[in-house]
């Protein structure tokens, strides 16, 4: 599907036309609205002026492909948490239209990407506070499971989009049964962990410059789900678009294992196995990237992402020759990238 498809011309029409019905003691500065961000999904981001110099967000979410009551569910569950979510001004939800606060035009991306500086070390340390409370805090209730059905589905995707269509390569009997192996492998510890509410997307893009009290603003947040502690971790210290090396990931993974223990997140006291159980986690994580990246340059006309198939195949592959239960993904891997094992991981 492209993104004419989804965002139509008849898009923004509607969506000025319903921003001139709302209050005007909201102060909007029609003059000033344009696109502010686009993601992988069929949403698009505005940034709005205000006659008083300030700028709200609007999400265009075309309801054909996009049900806001995800969003406003997890919102107000973060709010109540205190993290830092946008506020909700006004909606429409028939239309897909949703006025929020703005929480700032910097992420914490841009920042990260220029290495381990003190800045760096700062923002990390304010993620891992915020996710803490996030897991304490957090009401996971009535939220969606990441149970087994839910991983395999996730899983299948690499084979599907990545192996076949983005590789065009077909397993055969005896690859399939290594990876039929592996599924198994991290299906399994997934059940090792203390469930919490969890993120999904807990990673720089989605993480903006702290407010005055320290903490980050966070976005994206409609697809939580209830499932293992390890997860929005693991998605923070190995993202898409930034790499550290172990030394760093330790630190900041002990640093939120010993706050996540103290705040009654119910880790083992061991930390070599948290990290194992971590690990698992994000190369589950990394392996369903890997398919929904080649599925967005593939079926919805997004290339760009593919860019970063390298980094990801690198991540699996650090995990899997770690570990003996993980080991039969290693040909698998070996076969879309030849030398990505026996000529050394990089992840740059």
């Amino acid at each position: 599907m492209s993104l004419t498809a989804w965002f139509e011309p008849g898009r923004e029409a509607a969506l000025r036309a319903w921003l001139a019905t709302l209050s005007p003691d909201l102060g909007l500065d029609l003059g000033r609205l344009n696109v502010a961000a686009s993601d992988a999904s069929p949403r698009r981001y505005w940034r709005l002026g205000r006659i008083d110099g300030g700028s709200l967000i609007v999400m265009d979410a075309p309801p054909a492909h996009n049900d806001l009551r995800p969003f406003l569910d997890v919102q107000r569950r973060l709010r109540t948490a205190g993290l830092a979510v946008p506020e909700v001004l006004s909606q429409d939800e028939t239309q897909g239209f949703l006025l929020l606060s703005d929480l700032g035009p910097q992420t914490y991306l841009a920042t990260l990407q220029r290495g381990p500086t003190p800045e760096a070390e700062a923002l990390m340390r304010a993620a891992i506070a915020s996710l803490v409370r996030l897991q304490v805090q957090g009401d996971a209730q009535g939220l969606p499971s990441y149970d087994e059905a839910l991983i395999r589905r996730e899983l299948q995707l690499f084979p599907d989009w990545c192996v076949q269509r983005e590789f065009g390569q077909q397993w055969t009997a005896a690859q399939q049964a290594h990876w039929d192996g592996v599924c198994a492998a991290l299906v399994g510890a997934w059940a090792d962990q203390p469930r919490v509410l969890v993120h999904r997307d807990y990673m720089p893009r989605n993480l903006m410059l702290p407010r005055a009290d320290g903490s980050p603003g966070v976005l994206d947040f409609q697809d939580a789900v209830q499932g293992p502690a390890g997860y929005d971790i693991a998605s923070l210290l190995r993202d898409a678009f930034v790499s550290w090396d172990e030394a760093q990931e330790l630190d900041w993974a002990i640093r939120y294992w010993e706050q996540a223990r103290r705040a009654g997140v119910p880790w083992d006291d061991d930390f070599g196995l948290v990290w194992r159980r971590i690990e698992w986690t994000a190369l589950q994580r990394h392996l369903k990237v890997l398919g929904i990246f080649c599925r967005l340059k593939h079926r919805d006309g997004k290339p760009a992402y593919a860019e970063d198939l390298p980094r990801f195949l690198a991540y699996a592959a650090k995990t899997a020759l770690r570990y003996r239960e993980l080991a039969p993904l290693v040909p698998l891997l070996e076969a879309l990238r030849p030398g990505l094992t026996t000529q050394g991981v990089t992840l740059r």
